[in-house]
């Protein structure tokens, strides 16, 4: 699959779970206060739908901004949120892993394409 579009799907799903995430955590506490954490991967995911057509058009600046946010948010989500939700179990436990995996597979697709077009242009 091509760079362009695992970095659709990734930021497809950052998004709709982020807000799935964010609704399920804020439902119940309205009262207590809103937790904002739950947006991250929402933001993450608007910025790299904001790249995909940069992406698609070859554009190198866009595609190392897009793959350098795919590493922050796939070491957010590995690194912090992982062992909080296992800790927690549940739904939540699914929704982290399922953007987890995702970000990974795009980050694979785009070292992948950086090393075909390395190869490409030698």
């Amino acid at each position: 699959m091509t760079a362009e579009k695992m970095n659709l799907i990734n930021a497809l799903t950052l998004v709709i779970l982020g807000l799935w995430g964010f609704i399920d955590v804020n439902t119940p506490s309205l009262e207590t206060g809103i937790s904002w954490t739950a947006l991250i991967p929402v933001f993450f995911g608007v910025i790299l739908l904001l790249c995909n057509k940069g992406i698609k058009n070859g554009s190198k600046v866009i595609a190392h901004i897009a793959v350098v946010l795919t590493l922050l948010i796939l070491i957010a989500l590995v690194g912090k949120r992982l062992p909080i939700s296992i800790e927690n179990g549940g739904i939540g436990l699914f929704r982290v892993a399922a953007m987890s995996v995702i970000s990974l597979l795009a980050f694979v697709s785009f070292i992948r394409s950086f090393i075909k077009n390395r190869k490409k242009a030698s």
